[in-house]
């Protein structure tokens, strides 16, 4: 029994430590904080990112990045998309690296999504 439990107990834990599947990241490689409304679903979370911080796990499902409350610093992102902050910009730096082919998959062809 007690076995039993002990696997039980680390495969949850296990679980809990695996990152977040099809979340995106935002990542402010600029100098200076800056404010990240994170719009999803009718609701706005605001975040303040410091410089070299991250925000992860966000925008599951899709969602819409406001920066420093200005309506026309607004960026659409899907579920899976790792951007940073730069010179006060969102770019985009591509998807996440498990979506990317390993190099003894090279003469497979890459389909999004299948693994």
């Amino acid at each position: 029994m007690r076995t039993a439990t002990v696997v039980t107990v680390t495969a949850a834990t296990a679980l809990l430590w695996v990152p977040s599947a099809g979340a995106s990241t935002v990542t402010n490689r600029d100098g200076k904080d800056h404010k990240v409304s994170v719009i999803a679903g009718g609701t706005a979370k605001d975040h303040v990112l410091r410089p070299s911080a991250a925000l992860e796990g966000i925008c599951k499902t899709g969602c819409v990045i406001r920066l420093n409350d200005s309506t026309k610093d607004e960026y659409e992102l899907q579920g899976s998309d790792v951007v940073s902050i730069e010179d006060g910009y969102l770019y985009y730096d591509g998807p996440p690296a498990s979506a990317v082919p390993k190099a003894d998959d090279a003469d497979q062809p890459f389909v999004p999504g299948a693994q």
